[in-house]
Formats: structure tokens, sequence, C-alpha cells
């Protein structure tokens, strides 16, 4: 096991075989691909000579690096060619009693020395290694697709895996250029582990009719800063693949979060697997294409229109970061904007934090001066309601507080038109209890932007039980003028982002009280694995311990799913006062200002 696997077998040779024996052959690796079918064998071959072929016209290799690699990688289809190889990867299909076979077989042609991984993300290590007559020599060792281009490779010990077999293939990670994060024989391992929950409750989410495919992707895509939307993605994995996972994790875990969505299911069974088979959540251009094509579920842009009310003046409630950045991005649309807070003195300073904020795009060449000025012209400050007298919208951004929110509509009834649309910017209220305070709960909706709102494209549109239909397509054109993309959802907890991103959070939050794995090697996997912009503690510390701590409650009030509960190292965070990055300290501690 000390020795420097140099000779490496890859059995199975699928797209991610093909990937790690090109990552192996290009770091100097004599690669061994195995695979039964002859077809497949010729199909790597083929990948990997367009795919450095690639490389070599983008500058990233030399054609000599090239040549080197296309030679160091020859192809077989018995597993009797692994006999010289230091390591080998089993990446063949995800079930137990084709990898028992697969380890089986190796037992009796690898030298002694020789380490077994399994490239597996749901089975257990530990049950794979007991069918080998070395189980000290087997571990996991997971990469994520494209191999080539992801950083992540989780490194999985089970109890009898031997330490010096877990030294080597981590040292063998980092000289490929891999981040490797250890971690303990679990359904999903980390990455996975959170990602596959996330991705079942987007199944499931669909699958109620709650939103369109294309909204949920967009809400991800735009509101978390994700690379894909979790259905377009559960395309690519394969719905097949996903369901396997899930069910792995649901019978180690007993989590409904982890019980397979129905539909996936359905799909699978239909042979509706996703990319591969051309059809899955989307439709393909081809089987193994990657262009979305209309079909039936398409949303056409008539069905989103709609005849809605004139809008020119725009009134905004509150005095906060996300009033004025509210205030802001209507102004910039040409709306004329009257910004409300509770006295004078606070709506001046509310528009001297836009005027601020519009300096610094014209510093940075975004805004020109005059454009500056035009927008801050459109703006009136004002100490109470009753500017809103006039205005055609009507959007409350005041502190999450229903009996506040309650109040501030109950004044907004009495003070604002008959016909004035009224909008709260709540992330986790019932929007039909503030439509309530009001006696006109027909033009009430939901309008929920993301922070910092100037910069964030999304908002959900969230119309109640009794919202008019004119006041929905109000909104929506609105949105579309003010450049932000509405996605349209129901009134109930979470809307779409919260309602799928703070469970994955929790669920973050649980991992490390189980001691499964530390805060740095969760953070580095969801970034390096799954392609996130911060880890899930650095995301929890931002947005606020108290705050991520007030949704999971509301999600669980509502849902009532014993898997939504807060972790309670949140809850005790909180309660000792380590809110995050505003505290200083949450979970991680921060330098003071």
């Amino acid at each position: 096991m000390d020795t420097p696997l140099s000779t490496i077998a890859v059995v199975g040779l699928g797209t991610m075989g093909t990937g790690i024996a090109e990552v192996l052959a290009l770091a100097g690796r004599e690669v061994i691909g195995i695979d039964i079918s002859e077809a497949a064998a010729r199909q790597a071959v083929t990948s990997l000579e367009a795919s450095t072929a690639r490389a070599v016209g983008r500058g990233r290799i030399t054609e000599q690096e090239r040549a080197d690699a296309l030679a160091r990688f020859r192809t077989y289809d018995t597993l009797q060619a692994a006999a010289d190889a230091e390591l080998v990867i089993e990446v063949v299909p995800e079930t137990y009693e084709i990898k028992q076979q697969v380890f089986r077989e190796l037992d009796a042609v690898v030298s002694a020395t020789a380490i077994l991984a399994t490239g597996t993300n749901a089975l257990s290590v530990t049950r794979l290694a007991a069918e080998s007559q070395h189980p000290e020599r087997v571990l996991g060792l997971h990469f994520f697709n494209p191999a080539p281009a992801m950083k992540l490779v989780e490194v999985v010990s089970s109890v009898l895996t031997a330490p010096p077999a877990v030294e080597a293939v981590t040292r063998l990670a980092r000289e490929l250029g891999k981040e490797p994060v250890a971690v303990g024989d679990r359904p999903g391992f980390v990455a996975d582990g959170l990602l596959f929950g996330y991705l079942n409750q987007a199944a499931a989410m669909y699958e109620a009719n709650y939103a369109s495919r294309e909204d949920i992707d967009a809400a991800m895509k735009l509101g978390c800063g994700l690379p894909m939307g979790p259905l377009a993605l559960l395309d690519l994995i394969g719905i097949d693949t996903a369901r396997t996972v899930l069910e792995a994790m649901y019978s180690a875990s007993h989590d409904r979060l982890h019980a397979p969505a129905p539909v996936l299911g359905q799909l699978s069974e239909a042979g509706l697997t996703g990319r591969k088979a051309g059809r899955g959540f989307y439709t393909y251009d081809a089987p193994g294409g990657q262009d979305v094509v209309p079909d039936a579920l398409t949303p056409s842009p008539e069905a989103a229109a709609g005849t809605g009310r004139e809008i020119a003046s725009v009134g905004v409630a509150g005095s906060g970061t996300m009033a004025s950045g509210i205030a802001e991005v209507f102004a910039k649309a040409g709306y004329t904007v009257v910004l409300a807070a509770r006295g004078q003195e606070k709506a001046d300073l509310a528009k001297s934090r836009i005027a601020k904020s519009l300096e610094r795009s014209v510093t940075k060449g975004r805004l020109t001066a005059e454009a500056r000025d035009e927008t801050l012209a459109r703006i009136t400050a004002a100490g109470s309601l009753d500017a809103f007298a006039e205005v055609d919208l009507a959007v409350e951004a005041v502190a999450e507080d229903l009996e506040v929110k309650q109040q501030l509509f109950a004044n907004l009834d009495k003070v604002c038109r008959p016909g004035a649309v009224l909008a709260t910017t709540t992330s986790s209220l019932p929007v039909i209890a503030t439509a309530r305070a009001t006696a006109r709960p027909e033009d009430v909706i939901g309008m929920h932007f993301f922070n910092p709102a100037p910069a964030m494209k999304l908002v959900e549109v969230v119309r109640t039980v009794l919202t008019a239909d004119d006041v929905h397509a109000t909104v929506r054109a609105v949105c579309t003028k003010i450049r932000k993309h509405p996605v349209d959802c129901g009134d109930r907890a979470g809307f779409i982002v919260n309602a799928l991103l703070f469970p994955y959070l929790n669920n973050a939050i649980k991992m490390v009280e189980e001691h499964y794995a530390s805060l740095d090697d969760i953070d580095a996997a969801m970034k390096l694995g799954g392609g996130y912009p911060m880890g899930p503690f650095e995301l929890l510390d931002v947005v606020g311990l108290d705050v991520s701590l007030a949704i999971e409650k509301v999600l669980h009030r509502e849902f009532r799913d014993p898997g939504l509960a807060p972790a309670p190292l949140l809850e005790h965070l909180v309660a000792a006062g380590c809110l995050g990055r505003k505290t200083g300290r949450g979970f991680r501690e921060y330098a003071r200002r």
C-alpha cells in the first residue's frame, strides 16, 4: 500500500469511468481500462481523443502531452488485465450484485498489496468490502461528474479499511489536482447526502403542481446562484440513478425527506431517465443530448401574459437595506417612487443609502452620472404612509413579524386608493394572513425580492387563493419592466427557494452534530462537488442563524415533517447569541469591524 500507484485499472468505461481514466492518464499514470462491452471501450477511446484534442485547442496541454496520455490508456474486456494494477477503481452500475461480483473476481487477479476502490455514491462500502478476501484494502473513491473538471474526491473509509490504503489514495487525489475529503461510510457520503435530499424535495414540489419545472429551476439558479436547477440536474444525473441513491439513503436514515418522490419511480419505470434517454423532467434534442426542446409542458409566452393594471408610481414602506434596495430598483426602471418610513429622518437616511449605492455604480462604470441624478430625482422620502395616497403599487419591506405586517396593511388599506396593488416582500410568513388585514384581499400579493435587491434577478410572485388574476398579471409585468425574473408559486411556507434551501442547510448542521464531517469538509464538498457558490455554513453565517432558525421553525410548523425540525445545534447557537457574521461568531468566528 506504500507503492506510488503508478498503474491503475478503471473497471467500467461509462461516462464516469472514462472521465477518471482521462484524469489519471493526463497525470502520468498507466491506465488499464476494462469493460465487458467492446463498444463502450471504443467509445472511451474516442471520448478521450476528443477531450484531449479540445484541451490542446484551448492551450491547456501540449500536443506531446496529449499523445503521451493517449499512449498510457489501454482497454481490455477482462478483469485479468488488472493483474499488475496497484489500484483498481470500479465504476460499474450501481447495484450490489454487479459490484460484489467484480470484487470477488478481483481478489483472484490482483496482488495482495493492491488497493480496491469503489466509485459508488450510494451503496455501503462496508458491505462491498465484506465480499473481499482482504476487506482492509477496500475503500470508496467517489469522483464527481465530469471527473476532469470537478475538484472534489470523497475518500470513504469503512470500519475495516486500513489507514495506509486511505493515505495512499488521498495522496493520489492530491497529485491528480483534486481536493480529497475524508468521510465515513454512509449512503450519499457528504455531497450527495446533502444534494439528493434537496433534489428529492424539488421533484416532490414539481409533482405536487406547486410550481412549474421552469420556475423551480430558475428560482434555485437565480435565488441561490446554483449552476443548474434541481430538475435539470436530476435529468443530467439520471433519474434512475437518483432514485437508487435515495433508496439507499432512506434505508439507512428512515428520514421521509429521503424517501424517493413517486414521480422519480414513475419516470424511471417509463424509461424517461433524463438526458441519456432524451427525456426526463425535460425533453432533449436526442438521447444523450444537452439541448432542451419544447414539449407539451413548455409554457407559452401568451399563457403567462394577462391584462393587468396600469402602474406608474410605486410606494415602498420600510427604511432597511431591503426597502432601499427595492426603491432603487423601481426608480432605475423609471417609476416614480415614494419611500416611506416611520419618521422623516429614517426616510431621508434610507434615501441617502440609495444615493451611496448609485454613486458606487457610477464609480464602477455601471451607471452614468446623469442616470444617477434622474434615478434619485424619482424618489421622494416621506415620514408616513399618508404619502401613498396616489400610488398604483404599494410594496412593504418591514420587519418579518406578522403582527407588524398586518398593522401596516391595515393602514395601507385606509390610505391607498381603490385599485392599488398591495404587495408584501415576506420570505416566510403567509401572504393570506396579511391580506386578510385589509378589506380588499383580492388586491394583495407577495413579491419576494432577494437580497441585495439591485443585484438579485429573482422575484417569487406569491398569489393567495383570493388574489385577483389582473393583480397577478400586473406584478408579473412589473417584474419584467424592472428587469427581474418572476417565478409563480403558491402561498405556503418557504415558497420555492427557502422551502428547498433551508432543509438542505439544516441537514448540513445535523452532519456536524453527528460528528460525520467537519464544517470545512462539508463546505468544501458542496462548493467543489456541487458547484455551490458558498458552503452551507458560510451561507448560514451570512444569512444569520436567528433568521435561519425562524425559517426552519416556520417550515416545520407548516409541513409537520420530523425531518424539518431545526437541528438542536442551531437552536443552541442562537440561544447563545452566536448569530453569524453580524455578531462576530456563528459556526465560525469573524474579526470584528
